[in-house]
């Protein structure tokens, strides 16, 4: 096998894009060798979505498109980014007991720290961001 494995999408910053995205992240790791069905497929969908929903509800129409990337490294590492081009980066919200939304990025970071990886941003050369999770393979990989 390759070094490395890469895989994106370029999608309109639409709430009907959120589950393109997340249908296509499940195929394209399908075909890397994910179990659909496992605890791991369950949650980088998951964190998909979060990053998706971001993507498209809080660039305030100022990003008209998002992409999703993947790459697996070596079998080793799987890296999944977001990128969109308002250059605001997510910010933590404070806990409300009756806040509906804004939970996004902490669900994100729990998920990801449970299955030993992490959240990060960056900023793009155009002036937007990346959000990713990193996380081993091996947790993604292995059905739970």
């Amino acid at each position: 096998m390759a070094d490395h494995q890469e895989a994106s999408v370029t999608l309109p910053s639409d709430p009907a894009a959120v589950a393109t995205a997340r249908r296509f992240v499940a195929e394209v790791l399908g075909r890397w060798g994910l179990d659909e069905c496992g605890d791991a497929a369950d949650s980088i969908r998951l964190m998909v979505s979060e990053l998706a929903t971001n993507a498209v509800q809080h660039t305030f129409g100022q990003s008209p498109t998002f992409t999703v990337e993947l790459r697996l490294d070596r079998e080793e590492v799987l890296r999944i980014g977001v990128t969109d081009s308002h250059p605001r980066f997510p910010r933590r919200l404070p806990a409300a007991v009756q806040q509906d939304n804004g939970r996004g990025m902490v669900i994100i970071r729990v998920l990801a720290a449970e299955a030993g990886g992490r959240l990060s941003v960056a900023p793009t050369a155009e002036g937007g961001k990346t959000v990713s999770i990193t996380l081993p393979w091996a947790a993604a990989a292995v059905p739970a």
